[in-house]
């Protein structure tokens, strides 16, 4: 991908919006009081035997936090542009669970999305991010890149490379 100044703006606003995306779906459920999964995960159609499996009382707490500052970790990750690469590919996994929580197969969400949908776009962009380094666009993973640790860690070195 060309490194001209058109292209790392478009990657940065890509990856504020996506912050701001899982940023507010957060704050619905961080801030709300006993907020829960199980209400939706028992509503889904096609794979409903799969999720109503996280909707019991001992299980659904634990996702509910999962999912709750999962999207507030990969928000922040994105607005600040520091380990974008592993929130990434934690974001593409939310976006082909929601995905396929939404499917009405064929149908996500409504007769007007025919397979693909706004959470198959979002995994897509999140793709994006990953192979263009879009954390060292005005992020902090090209000073933390820089860092003796994460240099000598194969894993932290991929992460914010």
């Amino acid at each position: 991908m060309s490194e001209s100044n058109t292209s790392r703006t478009l990657l940065l606003l890509l990856r504020l919006s996506l912050a701001w995306v899982f940023l507010y779906a957060a704050s619905h459920q961080v801030l709300v009081p006993d907020w829960s999964v199980a209400g939706f995960l028992n509503s889904t159609k096609t794979f409903n035997g799969l999720f109503t499996l996280f909707t019991g009382p001992v299980l659904a707490p634990i996702i509910s936090f999962l999912v709750a500052y999962g999207h507030l970790l990969i928000g922040l990750s994105l607005l600040l542009g520091l380990a974008v690469r592993i929130s990434a590919v934690f974001g593409i996994l939310l976006m082909l669970l929601y995905w396929m929580a939404h499917m009405d197969f064929p149908y996500i969400s409504n007769t007007n999305n025919l397979i693909v949908d706004d959470h198959i776009v979002y995994a897509l962009v999140l793709a994006l991010l990953i192979v263009t380094r879009a954390g060292h666009i005005y992020g902090l993973d090209s000073w933390a890149a820089t860092q003796d640790g994460i240099k000598n860690s194969k894993w932290l070195n991929w992460a914010t490379a």
